[in-house]
């Protein structure tokens, strides 16, 4: 036998471990950086593009879709009109009033009769003294003779008040004041009475109150009328947008089952209805300005009668605009309303 080449371990001696070669530790890959405000704000950029583009692809849907059928979405768009055209011709009729009214509150005058044994230079002192008083604004002086010659000719009894020896009126102060409030006015003439030589102060003013009366009586129901015009215009945009959630409810169930959220489901409906009032603010303003041309001349004819001039009112750019605002906004919050009722009821399946 051979003897062993391999020598030999001692007694407690720990055994030796192989030495291994040393692999070399791999490094730690970095973290990716994180991108932070720019690509919350370039996400933020893209959604907002994409809100935006969904928004013109609804309206220019719901508008076609208005078009393919024009017969029933005009005579939808002819009841609004109507419901829109009585408030805004009595909102035209209570602008005119208020221009009447304020016409009539140049008119608001006193009358100061002085007394019969005031000569012309007393008067003439005494109309100083009636415009030197801060609440009179402008006074002019009518003498006796003025005041009968318009006597005369107001009545037509030229012959028989010429037969009269004396002239029984007064020389008289008409006052246009500051303040045609009744409250003012009668303040004032009671401090004009009070100057020597005034036999009398008239104030007359039943008429210009009654009339205020009627116009604030107008203004009520011009209001009244166009609350409930507008609930007319809600009820029938809800109903024209409620037929058609109704034929398009298969297509609602099913974008909903993809996850499509109401306002998603409503955004084509609700555009609808903002066409359908925007188009009956134009046919109400087509219909305003039709009856306008047709009652101008009888209206001028009748003024005319009266030895006065009279022309109808008519809406201007901001009066258009505001028909126009509210027809729309009506037409929106109708299909806003019909929508957002049925949507509660459709149950995706």
């Amino acid at each position: 036998m051979k003897p062993s080449t391999t020598p030999r371990r001692p007694r407690g001696a720990a055994p030796k471990t192989p030495k291994t070669k040393s692999k070399a530790t791999p490094s730690r890959q970095e973290p990716p950086k994180r991108r932070g405000a720019n690509s919350q704000q370039a996400r933020f950029s893209s959604r907002l593009r994409a809100w935006g583009r969904h928004h013109r692809a609804m309206s220019w849907d719901s508008f076609y879709r208005l078009v393919r059928h024009p017969v029933g979405n005009l005579l939808t768009m002819l009841a609004i009109a109507i419901a829109l055209v009585l408030p805004a011709a009595l909102w035209l009729t209570l602008d005119s009033a208020r221009l009447l009214d304020a016409e009539l509150d140049e008119s608001a005058t006193l009358t100061v009769y002085l007394q019969p044994a005031v000569d012309p230079a007393q008067a003439e002192r005494i109309e100083q003294a009636v415009s030197a008083e801060q609440a009179v604004l402008d006074t002019r002086m009518i003498s006796a003779e003025q005041g009968m010659a318009e006597f005369q000719r107001s009545l037509g009894l030229d012959d028989v008040l010429a037969g009269l020896d004396d002239n029984p009126l007064p020389a008289s102060i008409v006052v246009r004041p500051q303040d045609v409030e009744p409250a003012a006015m009668q303040q004032l003439a009671s401090t004009l009475e009070a100057l020597a030589g005034v036999d009398e102060v008239r104030v007359d003013l039943a008429w210009v109150e009654r009339l205020r009366h009627l116009a604030a009586l107008g203004r009520r129901v011009a209001l009244a009328l166009g609350v409930l015009f507008g609930l007319g215009v809600l009820l029938v945009v809800g109903n024209t947008i409620r037929l058609a959630v109704e034929s398009r409810r298969r297509e609602i169930e099913v974008v909903m089952l993809i996850g499509a959220t109401h306002a998603f489901v409503r955004r084509p409906f609700l555009y609808s209805g903002a066409w359908y009032g925007l188009g009956g603010g134009f046919l109400a303003l087509g219909l305003l300005g039709l009856g306008n041309h047709w009652l101008s001349l009888p209206v001028a004819a009748l003024a005319a009668s009266y030895g006065a001039s009279f022309s109808l009112p008519q809406l201007d750019m901001t009066g258009a605009t505001i028909l126009l605002s509210c027809s729309t906004l009506l037409g929106w919050l109708g299909a806003w309303l019909a929508v957002t009722r049925h949507l509660t009821s459709i149950r995706p399946r």
